[in-house]
Parts: C-alpha cells; sequence; structure tokens
C-alpha cells in the first residue's frame, strides 16, 4: 500500500522578480512568489522553488502552471527556528486559464491532533504531517481540517496514514516581538476532503 502522496497543482501570476533562495549541489535554487486567486474572492500568495537556469517567462506579471511537491525546511537564520514552506516546481509552463490550487497528500502523523473550536464554535483540528520522500528524508507540513471531517480525524493517533486533498494556502498574522507588532505569514494546507484507502478483505 502507498504510504506517502505529495502533488501539488498551482496556476497564478508571478507577483515580484525571482530571487535568489540557495544552491545545492552546485545548483542554485529561485524563490519566485505566486498570487493564486480563490473562487471567494480571497487569494494566496505563495512561495515556488525553481532551479536555475530561469526561462525569460520567469518574470514578474507572467502567468505561470506549476506542478509539484510542497517541501518544509527549517530556517535558523532568525531567532528561534521557523517551519518554511514552499512547493518544489518540478514542471512548468505559461498558463491563460483559470486560477488553480490544488494539493494531496499522504503521510502519517507525528504529533497527536488538536481539536479546537472557533470564536463562532466550528471544529477546527490540527495537525502535522509527514510526508516521506527520497533518501529517507520526509516533509513536515501542517494541516488544518474543517467541520465534521475535523472531528473524524481527531480521533486518529500518532502513527497513523492519513491521505488528503485540499488547498496550499497563505494567512497574514500579527505578531508581537519585544512589544513592537510585527506582520508575519503563516503557510498550512487546508483539507477539503480526505482520501480513503480500500480496506483489505
Amino acid at each position: 500500500m502507498e504510504q506517502s502522496r505529495n502533488e501539488v497543482e498551482l496556476c497564478g501570476v508571478i507577483s515580484a522578480p525571482p530571487s535568489f533562495s540557495h544552491e545545492n549541489h552546485g545548483v542554485k535554487f529561485y524563490s519566485v512568489p505566486l498570487y493564486v486567486e480563490r473562487l471567494s474572492g480571497q487569494s494566496d500568495t505563495l512561495l515556488i522553488l525553481l532551479h536555475a537556469p530561469l526561462p525569460p517567462m520567469v518574470k514578474e506579471g507572467a502567468r505561470l502552471r506549476v506542478m509539484g511537491q510542497l517541501r518544509s525546511f527549517n530556517n535558523k537564520s532568525g531567532c528561534g527556528s521557523r517551519l518554511v514552506l514552499t512547493v518544489y516546481a518540478m514542471t512548468f509552463e505559461l498558463w491563460d486559464g483559470d486560477p488553480v490550487n490544488r494539493i494531496i497528500l499522504k503521510g502519517s502523523l507525528c504529533k497527536p491532533p488538536i481539536l479546537r473550536r472557533t470564536p463562532l464554535g466550528r471544529s477546527i483540528c490540527d495537525v502535522m504531517l509527514a510526508v516521506g520522500r527520497r533518501y529517507g528524508r520526509a516533509d513536515y507540513l501542517p494541516v488544518i481540517i474543517w467541520g465534521q471531517l475535523a472531528q473524524t480525524v481527531s480521533r486518529k493517533k500518532v502513527g497513523d496514514i492519513l491521505g488528503i486533498e485540499g488547498r496550499f494556502q497563505s494567512r497574514v498574522y500579527t505578531k508581537v516581538v519585544d512589544g513592537i507588532p510585527q506582520q508575519r505569514t503563516a503557510y498550512e494546507v487546508s483539507v477539503m476532503h480526505l482520501l480513503e484507502d480500500p480496506s483489505p478483505n
């Protein structure tokens, strides 16, 4: 049975010029912000990781379709460690269709699910999903689940396999550091559906 799955499709507009991210084994990588509208009228600005050389089409204002995987790493360059999520682009092309934001993940729970309620009384469950990749590595991805699905997932235990389909989203919030408010952006996966494996006979 497949234990891990990590597939992302994003279609949106590049909202700023590419910026150098890092170099790995002699290959340079660039971070590109992709602006993706939601049906609700809200929007997400999501970081895409592209490797050099970048084609001329990758520029501010271009409409791009990206297929890849959601990756995580701890950024320890600031105060304390911070989980950073980016979409590693495996393929990309110019796009003139509607915005798309779709992600499919399958992995194991690496922390107990946290069930809570919003101020309006809606159930929400926070999950940290470990999704394996090659060479024994894994990405640790924060996932939020709403409503009745939140109740279902809250009963799962550490180590259980969970498959989901949803949206990769950004959320701006304010954090007070030494009495000074700072605007920050959190990235997470919002679940639309649970993916169920067929039960063995």
